[in-house]
């Protein structure tokens, strides 16, 4: 008998002057948007995690300063659950000549209504809705997490 488990990820919404940082990538053979997100590695935190994987997918340095939500997606076609814990914050950079994760095509900025116009490239329906949640002012402060795992 196998053991379900999530696949644990993390992302980052990012706004900046009405518009938020994405990323351009390949998943499944295809090209999708994202916020800026990946896998918890062993031994990390979870604000770790996120600074982590919006440095090497956008080559910007970020900084949570809350969690906008944790969120459960059922990907039927792999038959995988991800939980993914999603962070507001701030960035710095970009670092000149840092090279972006191989599947990352490009990171840019979008409207909501870029984003929504593009809904077909949506890596998940997680990538429209951590937008929606953020316009709605949905926020908790850092220390839900708990200490010192965060």
């Amino acid at each position: 008998m196998s053991r379900w488990r999530p696949s644990v990820t993390v992302a980052a919404v990012i706004e900046r002057d009405g518009k938020f940082l994405f990323v351009e990538e390949i998943a499944g053979g295809r090209r999708v948007l994202n916020q800026p997100a990946g896998h918890l590695d062993p031994g990390e935190s979870l604000v770790q995690a996120v600074a982590r994987e919006v440095l090497e997918e956008t080559a910007h340095r970020f900084t949570p300063t809350a969690l906008l939500g944790i969120y459960r997606w059922l990907y039927d076609r792999e038959d995988v659950t991800f939980l993914r814990f999603a962070f507001l914050g701030r960035v710095d950079g970009p670092e000149p000549g840092r090279n972006l994760d191989k599947e990352i095509v490009a990171a840019l900025w979008l409207a909501p209504t870029e984003l929504a116009a593009r809904r077909a490239e949506h890596r998940s329906p997680l990538v429209q809705q951590c937008v929606d949640d953020f316009l709605a002012g949905r926020s908790f402060p850092l220390d839900v997490l708990s200490k010192p795992y965060g």
